[in-house]
């Protein structure tokens, strides 16, 4: 079989060889230099660096127009380039989700849209064309969130929290940094623990699912520079059950999911959800708790269709871990300094991955979960998931990144 492999996602995330067998299959690799570089030397396949300055697709498309070629399977593992690879499936005719369905998942006025049809709790919403048009009348009394309908990892998020002040707080943010409009979106504002929910999905059916709990918040991370991390928790009965209906709605039938939502007392809100894996040590943390790895089921279950499920480990999860990861983006300081605090910390037995930058390394300048960028990322394990939880709370309240040096220009 013949596959093109959009690739985006840095190869140790997704580990490729685990659920493709590239001795067997015909494997493309088109990407952006930096993204080719991750590719092991003695992986069997064909490697194309892309320039970058255009879509994938587009890039894709010009490619192939110079050679033509027909691939059996297009995949891309990033949420960025999802729509990409639907785009090229239906332009080359190749099996696959469709753009239609890929898009659903995308666009978060849709995703809610089709959630809320139904009858899922969803945040009040609506486009921000229509926000700007009601000069900021909202059905709802208070906070309001300002995000990109089809971003991710938080990037151009904002709250809002003065009712009083935020039709002008948003109209001046889109005259000041030039948004376009159309691809921005208001919602209501909910207080409450954020949940992910990680796992596959195979014709529809949930076969594996597991449930965690953020320490701290994206945004947080993103724009304030306040570390980040999540612990499992227990999966229930009717949270399994709303989670499949959320699936459904938004027509994820096959591969992985990673779906957020607010707990409102028990219950819970649903926030977004992407058909892939999750970002930061996600993927391996479900693979220490549950023994399976969620990046090359997925990837057999776009190859060859469906799993054996005879021969699937599905033992019940190991419940006690978490990961925690760093930020470096926002320190003014370019070089990685050392930590403060985290002597004690660095030496408890309950950690199992310890991942540090050398001191003087130069610190990504982009937002970044991955363990091989950020200052500072690990895992943890311990007997008890309220104990991961109460660890990664001590961590985030006694470690820093230390900004005692000059900076290196």
């Amino acid at each position: 079989m013949k596959i093109l492999i959009l690739h985006r996602v840095p190869y140790p995330r997704i580990e490729y060889h685990r659920g493709i067998d590239h001795d067997l299959h015909e494997v493309t690799y088109l990407g952006k230099q930096s993204a080719i570089d991750t590719l092991p030397p003695q992986l069997r396949c064909t490697r194309i660096v892309r320039p970058g300055l255009a879509s994938a697709y587009d890039e894709a498309m010009a490619l192939l127009a110079n050679d033509p070629q027909r691939f059996e399977r297009i995949i891309s593992m990033s949420e960025y380039e999802l729509l990409d690879a639907a785009r090229l499936r239906e332009a080359l005719n190749v099996e696959g989700a469709s753009l239609a369905a890929v898009n659903l998942a995308r666009n978060k006025l849709d995703m809610k849209a089709a959630v809320q049809a139904r009858k899922l709790r969803v945040p009040r919403f609506m486009s921000l064309e229509r926000y700007l048009a009601l000069q900021g009348h909202v059905p709802w009394r208070g906070a309001t969130v300002l995000k990109p309908h089809s971003g991710a990892s938080s990037l151009d998020v904002s709250i809002h929290q003065q009712p009083a002040c935020a039709f002008d707080e948003i109209r001046h943010k889109v005259s000041q940094l030039s948004l376009r409009i159309e691809e921005f979106q208001v919602e209501e504002f909910i207080n409450g623990p954020i949940r992910h929910f990680d796992g596959l999905v195979q014709d529809g059916q949930i076969l594996t699912l597991l449930s965690s709990e953020y320490v701290g918040t994206c945004l947080d991370y993103m724009e304030r520079g306040q570390p980040l991390g999540s612990w499992h928790l227990e999966t229930t009965a009717t949270m399994k059950a709303w989670v499949s209906a959320a699936l459904a709605a938004v027509q994820i039938r096959n591969g992985a999911f990673h779906l957020e939502a607010i707990m409102e007392g028990d219950e819970p809100v649903f926030l977004e959800v992407g058909n892939r894996v999750g970002g930061a040590d996600v993927v391996a943390t479900y693979e220490l708790a549950t023994g399976i790895h969620l990046p090359s089921l997925e990837l057999r279950i776009h190859v060859e269709g469906a799993l054996d499920l005879e021969h699937l480990n599905l033992q019940a999860p190991d419940l006690g871990f978490g990961w925690f990861v760093f930020p470096g983006h926002t320190l003014s300081e370019r070089n990685y300094q050392g930590l403060n605090g985290a002597e004690e910390l660095r030496a408890s037995p309950v950690v199992v991955q310890w991942n540090e930058l050398q001191p003087g390394a130069l610190l990504p300048e982009h937002v970044t979960y991955s363990a091989f960028e950020a200052p500072l990322a690990g895992i943890v394990k311990t007997a008890d998931p309220q104990q991961t939880r109460a660890w990664m709370q001590t961590l985030f309240a006694r470690v820093s990144l230390a900004e005692h040096l000059t900076s290196v220009a």
